[in-house]
């Protein structure tokens, strides 16, 4: 058995929620933030995510994800003419509405995402721009990660005498209209700054935390699997270890479905992309476009149908309940992974999926492999289900949406080798 670690951020120790640096916040300004016990328990907190060209899809999408799990009513807006916007690394997001459309509303929450160019479109986006400077005025919570503090909310006089971060190439422009920090996560008052992609998880339940409560927040984190500490070195447990070979340049087919868990396959697509892997997004369905589990509208690259004409030299399937049931009943599909594992090709899935596609289709015999915890009593072998990622020959498996970085991780040392793997987990501040 052979184990990859690989070593991570150690800026502080963040539990499953996270431990924010505070600034000038009390408990009796965090009343503020939730209005009050029972309001919290009877209205659903509205809150704003605007999209843009550009846009760090797994930024957007974790933290939409994560807040509607809290119960809170996200909407997504695009800040462009249409509803589709063009997100980094070609994942194709359609927003709810357009964010003119949401200008009268008031939110209990507004949440930037990063990615470049799309914190430059959020600042260049005068409509965006009035509505966070007077969420700001009236005392509200406003959040931004990753390039948005310093290049959205910094440009806006936002962050004036507040402690903030944002991602490390940004921190000089953030040193001049901020205090700026290293931390994970930073709040002061009512803004909450995160650095990256390797921090959103953290940073969307620590948002969970400022628009309820940490009872909600732990109540949202716990089936995320976080990792518990986000200094700790992360695992891949190796078993029959094989070399994973391609032409140059990796062919990967990421299957997507209604319900299928949004974070999980975003995160895949995106990491792959960086990695210059071809990444073939194939819609199960008789639509381009999905609606994943946390009704995050994606679009894919193009049915299964022209896909399955293509050869691949892996097939990785995010889950999602109802994603992973509609894998399950596509034959086409089905078929596509069974050739797979008998030409000795890789083939991966995560969360519900290896519990729900691959063991029912005996794509796990004498295989070992992982998926979410209530889905592993589904598996014929369960002695390594506690691992959050699993290789085992030509097969890779996981647990959840907060493995999933490390599940893509894995992919790209397998294809790409060790270092290159590093390299991106350093870019997504996911390892220090």
């Amino acid at each position: 058995m052979a184990l990859l670690q690989l070593h991570h951020l150690t800026l502080h120790s963040l539990p499953f929620t996270p431990k924010l640096h505070h600034s000038r916040f009390s408990t009796r300004k965090s009343l503020r933030f939730s209005f009050s016990a029972s309001a919290s328990t009877t209205m659903a907190k509205q809150v704003l995510v605007p999209v843009a060209n550009g846009t760090e899809p797994m930024e957007a999408v974790i933290t939409i994800d994560v807040l509607r799990r809290s119960g809170a009513e996200v909407t997504v807006a695009s800040v462009q003419k249409e509803l589709r916007v063009d997100a980094c690394h070609g994942v194709k997001i359609v927003a709810d509405a357009l964010v003119g459309d949401c200008k009268d509303t008031g939110f209990d929450l507004i949440a930037l995402p990063g990615g470049m160019p799309g914190a430059t479109n959020f600042k260049d986006c005068a409509v965006l721009e009035s509505v966070v400077k007077k969420q700001a005025t009236d005392g509200r919570l406003y959040a931004a990660v990753c390039a948005s503090p310093a290049v959205a909310l910094g440009s806006w006089g936002l962050l004036k005498g507040l402690k903030a971060t944002c991602y490390p190439s940004f921190m000089e422009q953030l040193s001049s209209c901020a205090t700026a920090v290293e931390s994970i996560v930073q709040q002061d008052g009512k803004v909450v700054t995160s650095r990256g992609p390797g921090t959103t998880m953290e940073f969307s339940v620590a948002l969970v935390e400022q628009l309820y409560d940490k009872e909600k927040a732990d109540e949202v984190s716990g089936p995320l699997l976080l990792r518990p500490n986000h200094g700790d070195e992360y695992k891949v447990i190796e078993l029959n270890p094989m070399e994973w070979k391609c032409n140059n340049i990796p062919q990967i087919l990421v299957p997507i479905a209604d319900g299928s868990e949004e974070m999980e396959a975003v995160m895949i697509i995106d990491i792959l992309r960086r990695a210059k892997a071809n990444v073939v997004v194939a819609s199960v369905g008789d639509n381009l476009e999905i609606l994943a589990s946390r009704k995050v509208k994606l679009v894919a690259d193009m049915l299964l149908d022209e896909a399955a004409k293509l050869s691949y030299d892996l097939i990785v399937l995010p889950g999602g309940l109802g994603g992973a049931q509609a894998f399950a009943n596509s034959d086409k599909l089905v078929n596509m992974l069974k050739k797979q594992a008998e030409s000795n090709k890789p083939y991966g899935a995560i969360c519900a999926s290896p519990a729900l596609v691959l063991e029912p289709h005996g794509l796990l015999k004498g295989k070992k492999a992982t998926a979410f915890p209530a889905m592993c009593n589904k598996l014929s072998d369960q002695s390594f289900i506690d691992n959050r990622v699993v290789v085992d020959g030509n097969l890779i498996t996981s647990r959840g949406p907060g493995t999933s970085m490390e599940f893509a991780l894995g992919i790209v040392e397998k294809f790409f080798g060790r270092p290159k793997a590093l390299e991106l987990a350093k870019v997504m501040l996911f390892v220090h």
